[in-house]
Order: C-alpha cells, then structure tokens, then sequence
C-alpha cells in the first residue's frame, strides 16, 4: 500500500477528476532551476486560462505552508493542521507496517495532505514537482498525464547513479502509461533513455530541439523578452536566459492540459493573449531575485559550479561595481569550485553559514577562508547573514552590488529580512 493508494482509498481522492502534470529533473543548473519554475510557470498559465489550479513544491523558504497551493495561495495554517490530523491515523497505520531501516519520507506526508486539500478545493489540474530522483519518488506515486523534463545532467550521483544514462533512467520512471512526455534539448543518451520508457509505456515523447524553444530578444528591466511560435513577443520575470526554454516547456504542457478540459477555446485570439498574460505574472521568490536598489541586491540558490556560473552570467549585464558577492556554500558541494567560480568576477568575497536547518552543515570559517584565498585576497567570514549583508553594503556603497550566492535556508533568512511575501504567488 502506497500514500497514494491511501490517498485514493481511505481519503477519496478521485484522480479521474484532477488532470496532473508531473515535472522532473533539474540536474544540469540547480535543483530549483529547472523542475521549480518550470512547475510555477505551468500552474500559473493553467490558472490563468481558468482552472482551478494545485502546485505541489520543495522545499519552502519561510514557511511550511508553501509547498501546498491552489491557485498560487498556501494553504491556510488551519487547513494544513487540521489535515495533517485527519491523515495522521493513516499514516501511523502504514507506518505500523514497515520494517526495520524503512520509513516515511516527510515529502510522502506532504504529498498525502496536498492531495487531499486539492479535493476539497474542487482542484481540476494539478502540478507536482519530483525531488532529486524519479522513478521512486513519493511525488511519482501520482498517476501523471503528462511528464516534464528539464535539462538532465550528471548530479546527485552519490544517490542516482555514476553515469549520465543511469540518472535519466531514474528520472524517466515518472513516465505514466499511456500518458504524455515532454522535454527541452537533451544529450542523445538521455533522449534514448527517454524514449525506450515510452516506449515500454505506450506514452507519447515529444522533445524539443533548439530552433523549437523561445527565442532571445532583449533584456528588460525585470527580466526577459523572448519570441515564441504564434504567441509573438512576451515578458517573462526572470534574468536567466535558461527560464525561456523552462517557458516553452510549460506552455506546451499546459495545451496538452488545456485540450482535455472545458474551457477557452484552444488556439484562440483569447488563449494566447492569457498565456502572454500568464507568463508575464509569474513570480517565484528568491530565484535570483532582485531585493533592492542603493547597492542593487540579488539572492540566488546558486550552491554549485553551473548555478553559480548561471547567476553570474545571467546579471552581467546587470551588476555595477564594486560587486560583492556572499557565498553560503554547505559543505556537501564543491565548495572550493563554487567559490573559485565566484572569485573570478567578485571585487570582494564574504563567506556566510546558518544553523538553521539541522542537515545543512558549512565548512569551518578556518576552512572557508583557506578555500577561498586560494582563489581571492579579498575574503572575510561571519556566521551571520545580517551581519554579512552589514559587511558587503560597507564594500558596495550605494552605487555597487551584492549577490548573495546561499544555500536555501539562507534564501529563506534573506526572505524573511525583506519580508518578501512568498505564501502567495
């Protein structure tokens, strides 16, 4: 017996009713790069065009609240605790079944109440992001009708597999039988990998090549204007140029959706204006995200080699000197890649942890700064963030930038010290 099967049995929760969109991977940038937004765009362009929408994501940054959603709100805090005491028999129950060494994920428990709150909300369409892997994944448990994925690439692999195949393999089992999958450009590999599990699943496979996705026009001021098929030229509020193949990849989810349920009519003058509309009113909080001007701020995950080239090459065009970069590297990461990445374009390094999160551990501050002034002279540490923020406005002055380059507890800290609103989206 699975969560989900309890999900359908003991709480009813009828899937014929909910048309779901599962979205996976994200391995190549940063595990919210990819899988994140591209799940926050999706939900958002099916709310737009008119249904009632569910979003299930990980982790949050201020609250637990976030992970659950309908149409773009959290779940209320009494919704989430009367749930969680109406699924707590149940889960005891399967619980009481286990054996030694297994157990429970919390993310299993999320998926559970998530479901059932998509019931009582009427919910019609729902998305669910996938964690780090795929194919056993508590969020795989949800019979899907389409599958998305994001770039694949070699990550996680302590966990998924030492090569390139065996990690698309995990995320391919996301696949539903009879169901539909699509993808951004991927290596030939891992295209392979994805048909053959179509294939197997009498799924349809659709991957997009380069001259498929959005295509690049300028730099706006909040983000991005990018050209797509008949949908003409759009704004999109994001920095990184990656988000528009992200963009293609939900607008073409969402009319695979939207042909299966009631509605605008497909294709119609009225359907693209709200997928421009949709687009355009996307906002995911502290996904380099600008926090101020008078030194201009920005927050980003950026806790590996690729995101934190992504970050730096997303606001080239942007930043001001003197740039001050925070680093907030767990010690689980390539710390010394990501700071030597960092290093190369930093006027100024300052190294920061939190303690907030019991698995998230940081090297030493010993350890930090050697790491570090291999690669820089200008480095300095401080455990907290506030006062890392105090430290690099000093170096920036008002005319500078700092970018905050954290592992998530941190972008939640960061969250919480400009009171960004992040329960609803």
């Amino acid at each position: 017996t699975s969560l989900a099967q309890i999900a359908a049995e003991e709480l009813e929760v009828d899937w014929a009713q909910i048309e779901v969109v599962t979205a996976s991977t994200a391995q190549g940038i940063n595990d919210s790069k990819g899988k994140g937004s591209t799940s926050v765009m999706t939900a958002k362009l099916l709310q737009t065009l008119g249904h009632r929408t569910g979003l299930i994501t990980s982790p949050h940054l201020r609250t637990w609240y976030e992970r659950i959603r309908v149409d773009g709100q959290a779940i209320p805090q009494a919704d989430f605790l009367r749930i969680l005491g109406e699924v707590a028999p149940a889960i005891e129950a399967q619980e009481a079944t286990l054996l030694e060494g297994q157990y429970i994920s919390p993310q299993g428990i999320f998926l559970l109440m998530a479901l059932r709150y998509f019931d009582e909300q009427d919910v019609t369409a729902a998305v669910v992001e996938v964690g780090r892997g795929g194919r056993f994944d508590d969020m795989s448990l949800v019979p899907n009708k389409v599958a998305l994925f994001t770039p694949i690439f070699m990550e996680h692999a302590q966990y998924l597999g030492d090569s390139l195949e065996r990690i698309a393999w995990h995320k391919a089992g996301i696949i539903s039988t009879g169901g539909y999958a699509y993808s951004v450009p991927q290596e030939k590999v891992v295209l392979d990998v994805l048909q053959r599990e179509a294939d197997t699943k009498n799924a349809e496979f659709f991957w997009f090549s380069n001259q498929d996705l959005g295509e690049f026009i300028s730099e706006i001021p909040n983000g991005l204007r990018f050209r797509l098929q008949r949908y003409g030229e759009i704004d999109l509020p994001f920095y990184a140029r990656h988000q528009i193949e992200n963009a293609t990849l939900a607008v073409q989810a969402v009319g695979n959706m939207h042909a299966r349920l009631q509605g605008i009519e497909h294709g119609s003058l009225e359907y693209v204006a709200r997928i421009r509309q949709g687009l355009g009113a996307v906002r995911w909080p502290g996904r380099m995200q600008k926090l101020q001007e008078h030194p201009a701020i920005y927050v980003d995950g950026a806790i590996n080699v690729h995101s934190a080239q992504d970050f730096l090459q997303s606001l080239e065009n942007r930043v001001t000197h003197p740039l001050v970069i925070v680093a907030g590297v767990p010690s689980d990461r390539n710390v010394a890649g990501v700071y030597q990445v960092l290093a190369e374009k930093a006027d100024a390094l300052i190294l920061t942890e939190t303690d907030i999160h019991p698995n998230i551990h940081f090297p030493s501050a010993e350890e930090a700064l050697n790491l570090a002034r291999q690669f820089h002279d200008d480095v300095q540490h401080t455990p907290k963030l506030p006062d890392a923020l105090e430290l690099a406005k000093a170096k920036s002055g008002t005319e500078g930038t700092i970018l905050l380059s954290v592992a998530q507890p941190l972008v939640g800290e960061a969250m919480i010290l400009w009171d960004v609103e992040t329960e609803n989206i």
